[in-house]
Formats: C-alpha cells, sequence, structure tokens
C-alpha cells in the first residue's frame, strides 16, 4: 500500500559528500516520524537519523556535524545529506517511514536499501 523508494548512494571518497533521497508514495493519509538507517557488513541495522513531522533532528553520536536529515512534506520525501563522510560509512542505507494509511491505520514501512561505498 506504501512504496519508499531510495536513491543518492553510490561511490565517494573520503572526506566526499553524497546526498540521499527517500520518496514515499501510496495510500498515505499523513506521514509521523522518518528515518534514515545503515547495515554494514557482518553489522546490526543501526539507526543514522531520524525525523519528526515537525521536522525535529535525532542523529546517532557517529554523525552528528557531518549528516543533516530533512524532509519535505509536501513531497512526502526525506533526505540524507551526507558530509565528510568516512570509510566506516560504508554501508547499505535504508529509509522508513511511520505511515497513516488512509485507512487510519499505521504501519512501519522500509525501503529496499541504497549502497553508500566510501573509499579511503
Amino acid at each position: 500500500q506504501v512504496q519508499l523508494v531510495e536513491s543518492g548512494g553510490g561511490l565517494v571518497q573520503a572526506g566526499g559528500s553524497l546526498r540521499l533521497s527517500c520518496a514515499a508514495s501510496g495510500s498515505i493519509f499523513s506521514i509521523n516520524d522518518m528515518g534514515w538507517y545503515r547495515q554494514a557488513p557482518g553489522n546490526q541495522r543501526e539507526l543514522v537519523a531520524r525525523i519528526s513531522s515537525g521536522e525535529t533532528g535525532y542523529y546517532a553520536d557517529s554523525v552528528k556535524g557531518r549528516f543533516t536529515i530533512s524532509r519535505d512534506n509536501a513531497l512526502n520525501t526525506v533526505y540524507l545529506q551526507m558530509s565528510s563522510l568516512k570509510p566506516e560509512d560504508t554501508a547499505v542505507y535504508f529509509c522508513s517511514a511511520n505511515v497513516r494509511l488512509v485507512s487510519r491505520t499505521y504501519v512501519e514501512v522500509w525501503g529496499q536499501g541504497t549502497l553508500v561505498t566510501v573509499s579511503s
């Protein structure tokens, strides 16, 4: 009923920047929190950043000061601007959204993931 489509991943050198986008579509009444998570090989999925519908952001300590999360509520889209990238930021990045459907039920939806590779 709801899909999240991510884009913007790729290969970048250490110190570089990338911008990830995630657009939600489907039977959406409203969207509460949206967020970005990542999973590196052999590791568990971890929270990178989340943003409320009122655009209050929360960041993992490892990315504070380097990453910025933002959203465009009119477009049902969340962004992650990543700067000063480090090799340890290499992971598959997933977006998530807490969506209120037109049926008024709530669901947590995940994107398919986009790979970010930071070379040293």
